[in-house]
């Protein structure tokens, strides 16, 4: 198992250095920030965004993986986000992790965006299909119903390749079918958050059935599953995953036993979401995740 930690876009950078430099040296493996004009679940809160947070996070640290949780069309176009993964990709030495994904409800009405939800999942679509061109090529040409991209040279790319020897991941977050079917077509790794539920057991019982859901599509895919990496979100759950160092560990057997190779919890809050304490983390990162990779 590996393990990775959220740090909300929340802090001012004299705040939040620390806990990146923190997220490393506790030994996480990859460490994440929300891609959001605004975050449904802190709506009033202050808000940095996600590109020139990891750039800055990348300068301070050296090791942990860094990633977008997630990027989506709401607020990006293929093309200029081709720019940022590559710069990002350069500054972190190789450490990026694209996370990508539809994006939500508020982001898309502060955005001007009005699509029916059936065509904001074929926007993504198109989306991933052209940015993983664009990471993929040079002299990148393509007409579409949301995106055009005309001659797009992508040097100093191209970071993705046709062997899979992938030096940026493609991480897709994906619930639906349709958009499960592309992390599998498209994706080096599949996330989720499970989706709302009203009990923990409730939760999890979601969980699997979406993790057989990928086990049926990477079947008909011909794809062997060992060659997609699974993320899961632990704090959809209706138990936030550092309450204390017990849930936590029972939370990774049981995404373990579903097939998942990473999981994701968020730093403790003083207040939700994600309220919790800072002996629970050191706790986790001292005592449980060393036993539990």
């Amino acid at each position: 198992m590996r393990f990775g930690l959220t740090i909300l876009p929340e802090h001012t950078w004299t705040a939040a250095e620390p806990r990146w430099r923190e997220a490393e040296q506790l030994g996480f493996d990859h460490a994440w920030t929300f891609d959001h004009v605004t975050w449904g679940g802190l709506p009033d809160s202050p808000w940095f965004a996600a590109v020139p947070t990891l750039a800055a996070a990348a300068a301070v640290t050296e090791r942990i993986g860094l990633g977008t949780f997630v990027s989506s069309p709401n607020n990006h176009h293929p093309v200029q986000l081709m720019r940022e993964v590559l710069t990002l990709h350069d500054i972190s030495a190789g450490r990026f992790l694209l996370g990508l994904g539809t994006g939500g409800d508020l982001d898309a009405r502060i955005m001007g965006e009005d699509l029916p939800l059936r065509d904001r999942v074929a926007r993504f679509h198109e989306f991933t299909r052209l940015l993983d061109r664009l990471l993929s090529e040079d002299h990148v040409t393509e007409e579409g119903r949301f995106y055009a991209a005309r001659d797009v040279r992508t040097l100093p790319g191209p970071v993705r390749a046709a062997d899979g020897r992938n030096q940026v991941p493609l991480v897709v977050a994906a619930n639906g079918p349709k958009s499960i079917g592309l992390a599998v077509e498209r994706g080096d790794g599949w996330m989720t958050y499970g989706g709302a539920a009203d009990t923990d057991d409730d939760w999890w019982a979601l969980i699997g059935r979406l993790s057989r859901r990928v086990d049926n599509a990477l079947a008909e895919a011909g794809r062997d599953s060992s060659t997609l990496a699974r993320y899961l979100n632990l704090d959809s759950a209706p138990t936030f995953s550092l309450t204390s160092a017990a849930v936590f560990e029972e939370a990774v057997g049981r995404a373990a036993e579903l097939g998942f190779t990473d999981v994701i919890t968020h730093w403790p809050r003083p207040d939700e979401p994600y309220r919790g304490t800072r002996d629970v983390l050191d706790e986790v990162a001292a005592d449980v995740m060393p036993r539990l990779r």
